[in-house]
């Protein structure tokens, strides 16, 4: 090997890999003074990492919907510019999710007091009529309207809740075990795409009666033998020839 050649610095082409290597060129290549400087090498990694910072922060503007708010670096350090108009629209964010929070463990906990204390609770279809006063005729039922609405029912101390679904904080109606002179079963009917729905009714002393129905017949029984127990009301109720 010629000793001046070993002076010479060289430079590998990566462009180039038509031409391979030659012995000397790899020999040279990694000796020490072919290879980048520490000094350049640490700078390119300082900005490098510099870079991967600011990245991650704008991540997490994006992760946190705050897209196209300025941001700076200055003195290494990345600060999130907010005008008063942004800094006030994320307060309201925050105060909407508390309060959704909070109206979602009214809800959990309503549920849970419902479960722990109710004698019985589930849903039910119910449609109401108002018996006709005397002297009246009867009404006419209107067996092609399908008026039934499902409803969450609770049979709760000395009141029946019925609820709009079951995560609603207050009923939409009630009435007292002691206004209920009357329950009794209905007869069964065929409903479309559910098949037999076997029915009941709770009648108030003010006319109101209340018809429920339901897919299954052992829960139209409970709800039967529960009412009939806490509205002290006996059983030899007849079935009615209509509905």
């Amino acid at each position: 090997m010629d000793d001046g050649f070993g002076k010479i610095k060289v430079i590998p082409d990566h462009f180039q890999v038509s031409t391979p290597p030659s012995e000397d060129s790899l020999q040279n290549r990694s000796s020490p003074d072919s290879q980048p400087s520490t000094g350049n090498s640490s700078r390119s990694r300082s900005s490098l990492w510099s870079r991967r910072k600011l990245r991650r922060a704008a991540f997490m503007l994006n992760l946190f919907s705050l897209r196209g708010l300025p941001w700076s670096g200055a003195d290494g350090q990345e600060k999130v510019q907010l005008t008063a108009a942004e800094l006030e629209s994320l307060r309201s964010e925050l105060a909407d999710i508390e309060e959704r929070e909070a109206h979602l463990k009214a809800q959990l906990e309503h549920i849970d007091e419902i479960l722990r204390s109710a004698r019985l609770s589930g849903y039910l279809y119910i449609r109401s009529r108002w018996t006709a006063l005397p002297g009246e005729p009867a009404p006419i039922d209107d067996i092609d309207v399908d008026d039934w609405l499902p409803r969450f029912v609770v049979l709760h101390g000395q009141c029946i809740f019925f609820y709009l679904c079951s995560t609603d904080l207050s009923p939409q109606d009630s009435t007292l075990l002691s206004d209920v002179v009357e329950v009794g079963p209905l007869p069964n009917f065929i409903r479309e795409g559910e098949g037999t729905q076997y029915s009941f009714y709770i009648l108030t002393r003010q006319g109101l009666r209340y018809e429920c129905s339901h897919v299954s017949e052992v829960q139209v029984d409970t709800w039967l033998s529960a009412l009939r127990t806490d509205c002290k009301l006996g059983s030899d109720v007849e079935v009615p020839n209509g509905s």
